[in-house]
């Protein structure tokens, strides 16, 4: 079941995003979010499994039944978020209000010469990190992106800006080529930033709670973590609306030391993270863009 996630397809096809970027690139970001609004509206009545997974976890993030209205809301938001990371990815930040709470923390754990791990999910926006690498020469990013999942989206988006594009480390090599390029990363001075919320197919998974249930976290990052002996760092990025999003950085540990160690077991470092996870969910339920079964229940 942890693997169902990748079994849904493409929201909408190659052609409807070019079109969407063509009009967002030729007339603007305002102009463009008002399409989608219809588009919001199609997915909440046309994707039923999407739908019915938003609604479930509206209910258990709010803790009362989910209406039609917050199913919208919470796709639009989506919409909006997925829109902005062409605006983010062409231009930089120059279009938004970016607050960040915790950055200069996360960037003092390299003042040692060695990177560090930036562990996020699937909630706000990630670009907004990838773009702020644009106006902060002095942090090297480098993200961990599965290129294959949305293919058409990763092609049309990494078009918009080679430069960043150039950055990405594919999560579709084989685990030892994407660990050694993570190293390679790290002894460069740099974030390397991956999502640790979904198991991938045939990867070892750590139930912990999350919002009321047990629910299954990959464990990979952290063992990811524990092997480079690298810092950890958790970054939200939280769409507040309109233009504005506020980067949330939080240091976990300058090491993650396994309990065969002398340290703890991997799984409170994972509750520990949904937990961190589960108190920004409450704050910015329509944040959350995981449109699937994520207990499977």
């Amino acid at each position: 079941m942890t693997g169902k996630w990748t079994e849904r397809p493409e929201g909408g096809g190659r052609t409807a995003l070019r079109l969407l970027m063509a009009i967002a690139l030729r007339f603007g970001r305002a102009p463009a979010r008002l399409i989608l609004y219809p588009v919001a509206l199609y997915f909440v009545l046309r994707r039923g499994p999407e739908r019915r997974a938003s609604r479930a976890y509206i209910a258990r993030v709010l803790g009362r039944p989910a209406t039609m209205r917050d199913g919208f809301r919470h796709v639009l938001n989506f919409a909006q978020v997925t829109l902005d990371r062409v605006f983010l990815l062409r231009d930089g930040l120059h279009r938004f209000e970016i607050e960040t709470t915790g950055l200069e923390d996360a960037h003092a754990a390299v003042a040692l010469n060695r990177g560090v791990l930036v562990f996020g999910a699937h909630f706000g926006s990630f670009e907004a990190l990838r773009a702020l690498s644009l106006h902060r020469p002095d942090i090297q990013f480098r993200a961990v992106i599965d290129l294959e999942q949305n293919p058409s989206v990763s092609q049309l988006m990494n078009a918009l800006n080679p430069e960043l594009a150039a950055t990405v480390i594919n999560a579709r090599q084989a685990g030892p080529a994407v660990v050694l390029a993570m190293k390679d990363a790290l002894d460069q001075g740099a974030f390397v930033t991956l999502l640790a919320d979904r198991v991938r197919p045939g990867g070892r998974a750590s139930e912990v709670d999350f919002l009321g249930s047990r629910a299954p976290f990959p464990t990979a990052p952290w063992e990811i973590a524990a092997a480079l002996g690298a810092p950890v760092v958790l970054c939200f990025g939280v769409y507040e609306g309109g233009n504005r999003y506020h980067l949330y950085f939080e240091v976990v540990a300058e090491r993650i030391v396994r309990a065969r160690d002398g340290g703890r077991p991997l799984s409170e470092w994972i509750q520990s993270f949904a937990d961190r996870l589960a108190a920004r969910a409450r704050e910015a339920p329509y944040n959350w863009f995981n449109f699937y079964d994520f207990w499977a229940d």
